[in-house]
């Protein structure tokens, strides 16, 4: 495995567990989160869209990439640009 791919690898999982976290906080579920990650994971998963294939990363369970996915869309447009910068070495 190349060392970008790690690092890939790594920047992905951190990010999709941030946005995870943020389901729940202060002691309660965060419905705005929730309706984001269902619409997101739904739209993903039902158009085919996997970042992480696009990436080379090939997930041995069908549909993951498209789920985890769409954990990451569910942050925005913004927060996606953020992490190709991340990913591609920018800022």
């Amino acid at each position: 495995m190349e060392i970008a791919l790690f690092i890939t690898t790594a920047i992905l999982i951190e990010a999709v567990w941030e946005n995870l976290k943020m389901v729940w906080k202060k002691g309660k579920f965060n419905v705005n989160k929730i309706g984001a990650l269902v619409v997101s994971i739904l739209i993903c998963v039902l158009v085919g869209i996997d970042l992480f294939s696009l990436l080379g990363l090939t997930m041995s369970v069908p549909y993951v990439g498209s789920v985890l996915t769409g954990i990451l869309m569910s942050r925005g447009a913004n927060f996606i640009h953020d992490l190709f910068n991340k990913i591609n070495g920018g800022e």
